[in-house]
């Protein structure tokens, strides 16, 4: 049986901390979708397109990400998951209070949803205190990110926030 997962999240940006979750995904699933939530009532740094752009630019050299696909969705999740056939949603949860939010969503789409599953992965220990509103705040000081995101992403954060300086 071939099994298809999405990885949902605003992506904004992608960290470190994402890739290591979508690559233990793509060990667990044959095929992996990287959802990128699009909600226009939430403020983001980059718009969807940008976001899906920096996630290719991560995955061009990695051989795991073969079978990893990127979509934009605008609505509730396991619409979108049902609409793509999907069985399970991929989480990443980094400590306690990660798990109480995600616990809480997964039994929402549970009851939305009985058919489609949520799987919560942990990433790498030494990424868990990775968060894209951690990088946010770094970038905006004009800090290093090497250790928290791409080094294009660094790029566009750094740009991000100079040109609001402007």
């Amino acid at each position: 049986m071939k099994t298809l997962a999405l990885y949902p999240g605003s992506f904004d940006p992608i960290t470190y901390g994402h890739l290591d979750i979508l690559k233990r995904a793509t060990e667990l699933f044959d095929t992996i979708i990287v959802t990128i939530a699009v909600n226009n009532r939430k403020e983001t740094v980059f718009s969807g397109d940008e976001r899906e752009k920096m996630i290719k630019t991560c995955l061009e050299d990695e051989e795991w990400a073969e079978n990893v696909q990127i979509e934009q969705f605008t609505g509730l999740l396991v619409d979108f998951a049902r609409e793509k056939g999907a069985q399970t949603l991929v989480r990443g949860v980094r400590q306690i209070s990660d798990f109480e939010y995600e616990f809480r969503m997964a039994l929402t789409n549970r009851r939305l949803a009985p058919d489609v599953d949520t799987v919560f992965l942990m990433p790498n220990e030494q990424l868990t205190f990775i968060s894209a509103s951690l990088v946010k705040e770094v970038a905006y000081w004009d800090g290093d990110l090497s250790s928290f995101v791409p080094e294009h992403v660094a790029e566009a954060l750094h740009g991000y926030y100079k040109d609001k300086e402007q």
